[in-house]
């Protein structure tokens, strides 16, 4: 049996007195989307910012396809295609979509204008414009800065670009907590599009709708650990709550039941 293509094992993290994380697991496999659930200070977010490669542990293993990986800031993870995508977005709300997807990343003119440093603006829209296609995004204009965008647009770009430099996992961290209801359908469409490019997604969210719409599996944090994992389709939201506050017997727990 082939090893879960990212994993978390044992995470230990603290933050002076408080200890956010006490032995975490946590796994998820290519073209999977795994819903991370629990609490306010469960330690769903220290955990996604270990495994993202904004945090590191103090003790435990991050292994991706079975290789144990240390990652020393967000660039070494993305260099291993892991991308996030965070609630606040992390846009430049005044440059247009292409600027956003390549942003740190420019493509630069060939030959001599190129050496000089201009940009290649041309070749970015266009892989901006053939990004969005793939995941039937129609944005209302790639010139136009993003804050003229609706949320659900913006929030189309943000997954757009994470899911054009992903090749393994993206993580995706309250992805339709401002939406309205259409934006969100459309944002649930954007998950399946790209799990089905065979990308894994981790989505963290208090939103049991959104987990019961778009998860293939939930796991549960509770006080730092993972205390449960489920098949979302055989999982009621009554038992998903029921296993974050700690008001459901882990031992009565259907599908998979309690974790490890």
């Amino acid at each position: 049996m082939s090893p879960p293509l990212l994993e978390a094992a044992g995470i230990h993290r603290s933050f002076g007195q408080v200890q956010a994380l006490r032995g975490a697991d946590f796994a998820v496999d290519a073209g999977e989307v795994v819903a991370l659930i629990g609490d306010n200070g469960a330690g769903k977010s220290s955990l996604i910012k270990i495994m993202a490669g904004a945090d590191a542990p103090d003790a435990g293993e991050i292994r991706l396809a079975g290789e144990v990986v240390e990652f020393g800031s967000v660039d070494q993870a993305r260099a291993r295609g892991i991308e996030t995508v965070y609630q606040d977005l992390a846009l430049c709300a005044e440059l247009p979509p292409a600027a956003n997807f390549f942003l740190g990343r420019e493509l630069l003119r060939p030959g001599l204008l190129g050496r000089v440093g201009w940009l290649d603006n041309r070749t970015m829209r266009a892989r901006t414009r053939s990004a969005c296609e793939r995941l039937g995004v129609r944005l209302k204009s790639e010139v136009a800065a993003v804050s003229t965008l609706s949320g659900g647009q913006r929030q189309a770009v943000a997954v757009a670009r994470a899911a054009t430099w992903a090749s393994r996992v993206i993580f995706m961290d309250e992805p339709t907590a401002s939406l309205g209801v259409l934006q969100t359908v459309r944002v649930h469409d954007l998950i399946r599009s790209v799990r089905d490019a065979g990308v894994a997604v981790v989505l963290v969210s208090h939103n049991m709708q959104d987990v019961k719409a778009v998860s293939d599996r939930v796991e549960v944090l509770r006080l730092g650990r993972r205390v449960a994992r489920f098949t979302t389709a055989s999982a009621s939201i009554e038992e998903l709550v029921g296993a974050m506050t700690g008001a459901l017997d882990p031992g009565a727990a259907p599908t998979d039941g309690a974790a490890p």
